[in-house]
Formats: C-alpha cells, structure tokens, sequence
C-alpha cells in the first residue's frame, strides 16, 4: 500500500480536490492507497472538511491527524509518516503544487528497488520575485553548510518503509525533512516535476516565516554559522597584524600616528561582528536548551479514519 502524507495548514478549499486528483491517478493502476491528512491547527474549516471526507468515502482509506495547534510543516511530516502503514510512503503538499501524476512514476521508481526518490523541480512556476530571491539565496547558503546539493530540493519524497522507519526514529528535535532524506542514505534517484499553480487558495507563507524556517533549517542540519565566527576571528587577527607592523615602523621612523577617524571605525566594525558572533552562539545555545528540554515535537488532539482497523 502507498500511503501519502498532506502537510494541512489553512486548506479548505483543497482537501476533496486532493483526494480526487490522487485517486485518479493511482486506482486506476491497481495501487492500493491511503491519504493521511495531518492538521497542523488550522484555522479554517480543513478540519471539518477532513472529517466529511472521512465519513463519506470508502474506495480510499483515509486517516486524519489534528494536532492541538500550529507545530509547523517538519511537524506535520513526521506525525504523518509516524500514522501511515503503507510499505512505502510520499510527502506531498495539499495544495497540488507537486503534481500527482509524479506519484505514478515515483511509484514505478520504488517498484524496481529504489528505497528513496526525490522529487526535483525542473521549474519553480510563478513566484513572487522577491520570495523566488530569498529562496534561491536559502538554497545556496544550506547546499553549502550541508555539502548537499539543495538548489532544486523539495519536501516531495517518496521513501520505502525501512527508510520511515529511520527517520522517525531520529531522536532530535529541530529536524529538516528536505535535507535529512538525503543524508540517511540508502539507494536513491531523483524525479524532475513541474511546480503547478495552487489549486485553491494562496500560499500560507510570509517573508518572515520563510526567513524564521531557513535559519531553523540551517542551524539545525549544520554548524557553519559557527565556523564563520572563526573565520571572522582569523581575518582580524591577520588585520590585526598588518595593522600593527604598520604602526610600529611608522613609530621607528618618527612618523605621527594618525588615523583617529579609522580607530572609530575598526571599532565600530569589530564590535559589531563580536555582536554576531554572541548572537549566533546564542541561538545555537537556545537550539541546545530545546533539544535537552525535550519537548514532544507535537501534540495530537485527535486522529480519525475510515478504516475499521
């Protein structure tokens, strides 16, 4: 069976559409499937909307998992991947911006052995100019710190069941779903798709939110930050340097020491990155607090189904 995991927040308008758009695709080639949609506390009707699908069809089995509020889209994934009993399982957005006909081939992909098939975009489609910056910059900057190739990465997945099985098992706190399948491993392939228009609604993202998960993302899949406040040392020092065989020949010479206006500003500068530096460390040691609290990732308020077992 292929259960498929539906990340909800605030979609309404698009849970019988998602339905009927995967359905579609998949019976028709015999698979079996399940759609596990997960509430990550809504604040539209996507709950009740979930429970009359639930209660109104049967060729589908369909699981919905509500959470007691917003715990985010990492969340979300994890107790959708954590509900589903299928042997293998995909991760897609509710809104049909990963087309379900993927699915299909994904599918094809996992039936010859591969055990986790990412889905890549060939295109974006129509973004915002200033969001389509901001991720592109989000995605140089993680590539980088993870020494993963993340430019056209996406949370559309498709995983063999051992690979859940791994995953959910991962005992840290501040995950990144986008990034983590590719570091477990195991025996992979890559799926090029389209990103289509949303098929209701508008994106629940906001330029601070995507700003927030990027940092969230970064820090807690690398520690390059905290490698940058080194090299943010070893560049002062080598200034510092310089700076003071300078002085010193100028001195042995007799020549004035000048250059009240530059001490002003190399201290201003110097303040300033040891203010990052603080502030990066700080954030490090908040993302440490949360892990030893060891909070639950999310709470569920209540999980539904149309299936008698």
């Amino acid at each position: 069976m292929l259960s498929v995991v539906l990340p909800t927040y605030n979609e309404e308008q698009n849970i019988e559409k998602a339905y009927e758009a995967i359905r579609d695709v998949l019976l028709p080639e015999g698979i079996e499937l399940e759609l596990i949609y997960v509430n990550d506390g809504s604040k539209d009707e996507s709950l009740l909307k979930i429970n009359e699908l639930v209660g109104s069809v049967s060729d589908v089995k369909i699981v919905g998992v509500s959470f007691s509020r917003n715990f985010g889209k990492e969340a979300a994934i994890l107790a959708g991947l954590y509900h589903a009993s299928g042997e293998v399982c995909a991760v897609m957005d509710c809104d049909l911006q990963h087309p379900p006909e993927t699915l299909l081939s994904m599918y094809r992909l996992w039936e010859q052995g591969y055990e986790v098939i990412e889905g890549v975009k060939r295109s974006r489609g129509r973004e915002n100019p200033i969001y389509r910056g901001f991720a592109n910059l989000f995605y140089k900057l993680i590539s980088k710190a993870a020494g993963v190739d993340m430019a056209r990465a996406s949370d559309f997945k498709m995983l063999d069941r051992k690979v859940v099985d791994q995953y959910i098992r991962l005992p840290e706190r501040n995950i990144f779903f986008r990034s983590l399948s590719a570091w477990m491993g195991y025996k992979s392939i890559s799926v090029e798709f389209d990103v289509k228009e949303r098929a209701s609604g508008s994106s629940k993202w906001s330029l601070d939110s995507l700003f927030k998960y990027a940092i969230g993302s970064i820090s807690s899949f690398s520690t390059a930050p905290m490698q940058l406040i080194t090299l943010f040392g070893v560049f002062f020092f080598c200034f510092s340097v310089v700076l003071g065989i300078q002085s010193l020949v100028r001195w042995f010479v007799g020549g004035a020491l000048e250059g009240f206006t530059t001490v002003i500003l190399l201290i201003l500068m110097v303040g300033s990155m040891i203010m990052v530096s603080l502030g990066i460390i700080g954030y490090y040691l908040s993302r440490i607090y949360e892990e030893i609290k060891a909070r639950p990732r999310y709470i569920v308020d209540e999980v539904i189904s149309n299936s008698k077992n």
